[in-house]
């Protein structure tokens, strides 16, 4: 082959078009190893407390709670006939309610319904700066993310909007699962993912009405002796791959068993584990354990501090990599550790 036909053929593979004869590179930012992915943004999410517009009684407790976000419901927990009365005390609420440092979003509904595009619209129009992210259920694919982006920016311009509104998109179908990574990096509005078990488990046909945590019949056998496994565990890590590789925040969804904290705790203790920042809260009694496993505990820390001690002094010596309390520390120990010691500071800030 020369080389112009071979030129020719790399820019062919090249161009971002997936061809059965064709090996597919991505292109921008990600295509290449040299280029760091970018930070998630630097705020709490241990905690997102979700509450149905159409209940104004909970707007205060809400803003007096516990949370790093306040979810404001326009969509599931709200009845079709209660939508343009969700919408309306919404807005007043975003207006009128102290919500002190709580990053404050509003889940409109789907974009297969008649509702979406009048919630965008009234959000943009007649609530005021306070308001910071839209959050859009059912995400399928880009395309999904673009519409609303479109909406928001031409609402944005025509009202002059200084603040800009920034989005998180949750993953609860087949098709979401599937385009993932090309949801995450869809518009520079996306901020963070969530995974729905309820809707997602509907779509993928899967065989189970629980919300979120282990299934009954979702298990192994071990010598006699059952345990149950995680389903939730390959979604999941495909959701945070996407998230790291693209900046956004990774949170897990709903617990539907608020009588079972213990079951919270583990489902929560597994997405943390897998890399999640943080867990929804469908019940007030959900969020303290949503902050207790999300926040990085003193002992954490503190050998955290240690580890990166270890190795600015293994590093002082000409030495790559220590011992610290009989194991190896390397490089790669150092941007784990990091990661425990931002996050507790951030949280403390």
């Amino acid at each position: 082959m020369s080389q112009e036909i071979a030129l020719q053929a790399a820019a062919q593979f090249n161009t971002g078009c997936t061809k059965s004869n064709a090996i597919w590179l991505p292109k921008g930012p990600t295509s290449m190893s040299f280029r760091l992915q970018p930070p998630a943004p630097a705020r709490p999410n241990r905690c997102q407390l979700f509450g149905p517009g159409s209940n104004a009684k909970l707007f205060e407790k809400m803003a007096g709670s516990a949370a790093d976000v306040i979810n404001i419901d326009l969509e599931d927990s709200v009845a079709p006939t209660d939508k343009d009365l969700a919408r309306a005390q919404t807005i007043e609420a975003i207006n009128s309610v102290d919500w002190g440092n709580k990053y404050l979003s509003v889940r409109i509904n789907g974009l297969d319904t008649g509702w979406w595009y009048k919630d965008v619209v009234d959000l943009l129009e007649q609530a005021g700066d306070r308001l910071d992210q839209i959050m859009i259920p059912k995400a399928g694919c880009a395309a999904d993310i673009y519409a609303v982006d479109a909406l928001v920016t031409s609402l944005e311009t025509a009202k002059g909007r200084q603040k800009k509104i920034s989005f998180e998109a949750i993953i609860e179908t087949s098709a979401g699962i599937c385009h993932v990574e090309e949801i995450a990096a869809a518009s520079p509005r996306m901020q963070a993912l969530s995974l729905g078990a309820a809707d997602f488990a509907a779509s993928m046909g899967m065989a189970t009405t629980g919300i979120g945590g282990t299934q009954a019949n979702y298990y192994m056998l071990h010598e006699g002796n059952s345990y149950w496994p995680d389903p939730w565990h390959w979604a999941t890590a495909k959701i945070v791959a996407a998230c790291r590789t693209h900046g956004l925040l990774p949170v897990d969804g709903p617990f539907g068993d608020f009588g079972d904290d213990d079951g919270f705790r583990a489902q929560a203790r597994r997405v943390a584990t897998l890399g999640m920042v943080g867990k929804w809260a469908i019940h007030p009694k959900q969020i303290a354990l949503a902050n207790e496993v999300f926040t990085p505990s003193d002992e954490a820390v503190q050998e955290a501090r240690e580890i990166l001690e270890a190795m600015e002094n293994a590093k002082a010596n000409g030495e790559g990599a220590t011992v610290y309390k009989g194991r190896l520390v390397d490089i790669a120990s150092i941007k784990q550790a990091e990661v425990i010691v931002k996050q507790a500071e951030m949280i403390a800030g």
